[in-house]
């Protein structure tokens, strides 16, 4: 048997932190129709005429805060996952990256790949839980890059491991060492929000109720409910590090626009907090595998600011899984499988 390709894909970043580099990442970002699923004129009107003109220049200002000096940390500590795999998973397999927007890119990642001789190649999005706007797209464009090279047939597709046991132990791992030095009198579980309609829109027993009972598990009549998923990430993490349900809620961030949300959202539970005579708080962030924009400067800085203007005391960021050994191991452990599978 010949070597297994892997191609390691998350959202991708700038290529600078300029107001030019992150005005042509948000067009690319924002014109795909799983992430605003509005008709193409409407979409390219409303991301180049008014998104895009307006955001560039302050968002390039918050990726200016937390660049490193090595790079865009999405970037960076992708690269360094890669190359832990490499090692891990060893010469009977190839590791490429492509991001779903900018660079380096997906049809250069399967090029690579393909161009290197991979008898087949586990396409590996990283993301934990399944999103239309993350997950479904990331393989909707892989796909579409792959036939066009002529290897379709030789992709197979990594699962959402949002409740792995390799990844919750990783995490845990991860949460419970941060907060052994930054004690807590509170945990939240912030994840990326997305419109309650992407999660009505896959919902085809007519199940979906956007609640608490409706999201308590997830079962046969909502296996792809994303929701679901992020509220049995937080129970096993947990679970795992001997928090009950009264030490932690999960949250999701990073709203925009008139729609409606699935909540809580992290900036209501921020303010309600304090109220509650919690005054300090660590914020894990597992729907990121890798520290990003979303992580060290709305939660890590602005998250911080707001907390603290609240009334609460601290704020601390826990890191992401980044290139921690045991997440090393268990994305080894999830290609080996997915490559088996075959």
């Amino acid at each position: 048997m010949g070597r297994t390709g892997v191609l390691l894909t998350n959202i991708g970043t700038p290529d600078e932190p300029t107001p030019e580099a992150v005005g042509r990442y948000l067009r690319e970002f924002l014109m795909d129709e799983y992430v605003l699923d509005m008709p193409f004129v409407k979409r390219w009107l409303l991301v180049n005429r008014v998104i895009v003109p307006r955001r560039k220049h302050y968002s390039a200002e918050h990726y200016q805060k937390v660049q490193m000096p090595e790079g865009s940390p999405l970037r960076v500590h992708t690269e360094r996952f890669a190359a832990g795999l490499i090692t891990e998973l060893g010469n009977d397999y190839l590791v490429e990256i492509g991001m779903r927007y900018g660079n380096p890119s997906l049809a250069s990642g399967l090029s690579k790949l393909k161009k290197d001789g991979a008898d087949r190649i586990v396409a590996a999005p990283l993301y934990p839980q399944y999103t239309q706007s993350s997950f479904e797209t990331a393989i909707a464009e892989t796909r579409k890059q792959a036939k066009k090279l002529g290897i379709s047939s030789k992709v197979i597709f990594l699962d959402p491991f949002y409740v792995d046991a390799d990844f919750i132990a990783a995490n845990a791992k991860v949460v419970s060492e941060h907060l052994q030095t930054h004690a807590a009198d509170y945990v939240l579980f912030s994840y990326h929000g997305v419109p309650v309609r992407h999660i009505k829109q896959i919902d085809a027993n007519d199940h979906c109720q956007v609640n608490e009972s409706c999201c308590a598990e997830v079962t046969a009549a909502n296996p792809n409910c994303y929701r679901a998923q992020c509220h049995a990430t937080s129970r096993a993490i947990a679970s795992a590090i001997g928090l009950n349900a009264s030490q932690y809620t999960t949250c999701f961030q990073s709203q925009f626009g008139k729609d409606k949300w699935i909540g809580p959202s992290f900036e209501g539970v921020l303010k309600e907090l304090p109220k509650r005579g919690i005054k300090t708080v660590a914020v894990a962030c597992p729907s990121f595998v890798a520290d990003c924009l979303e992580t060290l400067e709305e939660i890590g800085i602005r998250g911080r600011e707001e907390f603290q203007e609240a009334g609460g005391d601290e704020l601390t960021l826990i890191p992401c899984l980044n290139s921690e050994p045991l997440w090393i191991k268990a994305g080894a452990n999830l290609i080996r499988k997915a490559a088996r599978s075959t």
